[in-house]
């Protein structure tokens, strides 16, 4: 356990992720990113692009959009649902680590870091190299978003748990067991994950683990201070509500200073 890395796991994953979310989040963060990219209307970087979810509406805004993932079979998925839009909206999409991105100074105006990106970076020093890029990428008063997964480290452990069942793309059946360990030392919540897809006679499962490390938010706003940003708003949704303690999701609005 304790030689994991947050991005271990998402290579297997690729190839369930846009089936679960679409039964889990579906698009409600969708019309929330895609309005902060239309009021800022500068280049946009999505941190952990994955397979396009976000990255192909934010396109479509007609704002110059770039995609960073370290997983090379998510991207994949994201090139392909790329080529399916018009030559002059499909976004710029590369391979690369969040703590060191390769890109200049100042090229975007808006970073997003969506979906519980930080949590996958499981080591304080992770948090604090990625944020001193974020703000190293970004022009003076650009805007970095943060979207983060309240509380993981008081999810209940259990095993074996059908959390989701359902038809696939290939018309199969998707069945997906759960189980969820903690970590309570190093401050890690891990997802052990095993999909199986039936297709008549043909089963293919795939098992993974996924692990994340949930800072507390007045951490996570001291962090981003200490690289140089200022905190404009904490919103405990997707609908601009501003965050409590019970909130579904915590968002951080911060501009580089």
């Amino acid at each position: 356990m304790t030689g994991r890395e947050g991005w271990h796991g998402w290579d297997a994953y690729a190839a369930f992720y846009d089936w679960e979310n679409a039964r889990t989040l579906g698009r409600r963060d969708v019309g929330f990113w895609r309005q902060l990219v239309r009021r800022e209307a500068a280049p946009v970087l999505e941190l952990g692009c994955g397979t396009g979810r976000l990255l192909m509406p934010m396109a479509r805004t007609g704002v110059p959009v770039t995609g960073l993932d370290r997983s090379a079979p998510m991207l994949a998925r994201a090139v392909a649902r790329a080529k399916r839009l018009p030559r002059s909206q499909r976004p710029c999409i590369v391979r690369g680590d969040i703590r060191v991105l390769p890109f200049r100074d100042a090229a975007f105006g808006v970073v997003m870091a969506p979906y519980g990106l930080l949590q996958s970076l499981v080591r304080p020093a992770d948090l604090t190299q990625m944020l001193a890029e974020s703000a190293r990428v970004l022009r003076r008063d650009g805007l970095l978003g943060v979207d983060l997964v309240p509380d993981l480290p008081t999810w209940q452990e259990y095993r074996g748990l059908v959390s989701l069942k359902g038809r696939s793309e290939r018309g199969g059946q998707i069945t997906l067991v759960e189980s969820v360990r903690q970590d309570r030392r190093r401050g890690l919540t891990i997802f052990d994950e095993e999909f199986t897809e039936r297709r008549g006679r043909t089963v293919e499962r795939r098992t993974f683990s996924l692990t994340f490390r949930t800072v507390a938010l007045p951490a996570v706003v001291t962090e981003l201070e200490a690289a140089g940003f200022r905190v404009d708003a904490l919103l405990g949704d997707y609908r601009g509500a501003a965050w409590h303690d019970a909130a579904d999701v915590w968002v951080i609005v911060a501009r580089k200073s």
